[in-house]
């Protein structure tokens, strides 16, 4: 069964990160499966709509619905759309783009790629619009099995609504190469964004207390982001500038060539759905380190990853484990390493899984508008009817543009058969 979707984010290429990546080879995979993909995204192979919208923080476009209404209405006419997919919870455009589409009669589908809290204003916030954006969905898919649970939890969407589906890699991108190692250090890497989130005051407490007892050790951080001037000063304060390496921000072709000179992979984050970077490492052949949050357990075998919990002492030593595995020569080969991975994390098999979400998608009754707005009114004494008024608005929207710019009037884009 052939299907035709539309995959919808804030994150995408020139853009770099996990959603981003995920989107792109998903995407590619679908494609030589026989289907046809149509990207959108805000303005910054598959063919891609950059929307004229500017961004408004951390790569997110500003709320809009009612300016981005007609732009929605005309790509998923022009193209055909079938299956509207939206990735990440703190992307407006996949709320925007799956709201706009179920109004429209297409099936929608959404990925949550991300852990969220309760207790904080911006995560009542967030929970808050998942619930109302998935309470309309056909189904919904997580990267892990602690993705889900959190998912179910705070956006109130019946278990038997979600499907886990892990991210994968490429593993032809990232192949070992140990003659690509220093022999006479021992090299540890970090890559993230350099923010709260993803631990780096953890990783500032313990570069100091690893390169005290053990004087061959080097780090490379790779990355960039508010966090990076609590490392200078650690590197500056233990005059560590010849041991500590700060690279910025790296393109994705410098990711695998960091990832080579590296015996040891450090990940520090707070919390963290499903992290593909440790996934990178290991293909690499690279020892992992990680705390142990969120859906890390569930990513790799206990011989590929030495788990902490989120403090200090703990990450020192499961560096002290994995740095006296290395001396010994007892961990697990960089190629057997690499080999797990290509056998359990396979784009090919995380699309065909997809796909069988679309097929069944596909097969569900459509829901009329009435019955849409139903669903949407059971999301709370004041978020319900509010959002059931701004919906109606959308709809009367769509009917007005229906009559100003009917559908036979817009070409329909050919389809690309190379």
């Amino acid at each position: 069964m052939r299907h035709v979707i539309c995959m919808v984010s804030d994150f995408f290429y020139p853009n770099l990160g996990g959603v981003e990546s995920h989107i792109f080879t998903l995407s590619q995979c679908l494609i030589k499966l026989g289907h046809k993909v149509v990207v959108i995204t805000h303005s910054y192979g598959n063919r891609v709509y950059y929307l004229p919208v500017k961004t408004m923080h951390d790569q997110v476009v500003l709320p809009t619905l009612f300016a981005s209404l007609s732009i929605f209405r005309n790509i998923f006419i022009r193209e055909c759309i079938e299956i509207v997919h939206g990735h990440s919870a703190f992307s407006t455009l996949a709320h925007e783009g799956i709201l706009i589409a179920r109004l429209l009669g297409l099936k929608a589908v959404f990925t949550d790629h991300s852990l969220n809290g309760f207790a904080d204003v911006s995560a009542i916030l967030t929970n808050k619009l998942l619930e109302i954006t998935l309470s309309g969905i056909n189904h919904c898919i997580c990267v892990s099995h602690t993705g889900k649970e959190n998912t179910v939890l705070r956006a109130k969407v019946p278990a038997n609504y979600v499907s886990v589906i892990p991210n994968a890699t490429d593993t032809t991108l990232f192949k070992p190469d140990v003659s690509r190692r220093d022999k006479d250090k021992i090299t540890i890497v970090a890559l993230s964004r350099l923010v709260y989130r993803k631990g780096i005051d953890l990783l500032a407490s313990v570069i100091p207390i690893i390169c005290k007892k053990y004087p061959k050790v080097h780090f490379l951080i790779g990355g960039d982001g508010p966090k990076r001037i609590v490392l200078e000063q650690v590197r500056e304060k233990e005059a560590l500038h010849e041991r500590v390496s700060l690279l910025g921000a790296l393109d994705q072709s410098e990711v695998h060539e960091t990832l080579l000179q590296g015996h040891i992979f450090l990940n520090t984050s707070l919390t963290e759905a499903y992290c593909i970077a440790i996934v990178e490492a290991a293909a690499c052949g690279l020892q992992v380190v990680s705390t142990k949050v969120g859906g890390i357990p569930e990513v790799l075998p206990p011989d590929m990853i030495r788990m902490a919990q989120p403090n200090v002492n703990a990450i020192v030593s499961a560096l002290d484990d994995a740095i006296d595995s290395h001396l010994k020569g007892t961990c697990m080969s960089p190629s057997a390493c690499h080999q797990f991975i290509h056998r359990t994390y396979n784009w090919l098999d995380i699309a065909t899984r997809t796909q069988l979400v679309y097929d069944n998608v596909k097969k569900q009754p459509n829901s009329s508008v009435g019955k849409l707005l139903r669903r949407y009114r059971t999301c709370g004494p004041v978020a319900g009817p509010f959002f059931v008024l701004i919906f109606t608005i959308c709809h009367i929207l769509l009917q007005f543009f229906e009559w100003l710019y009917p559908r036979h009037l817009i070409d329909i884009a050919p389809d690309y058969n190379g």
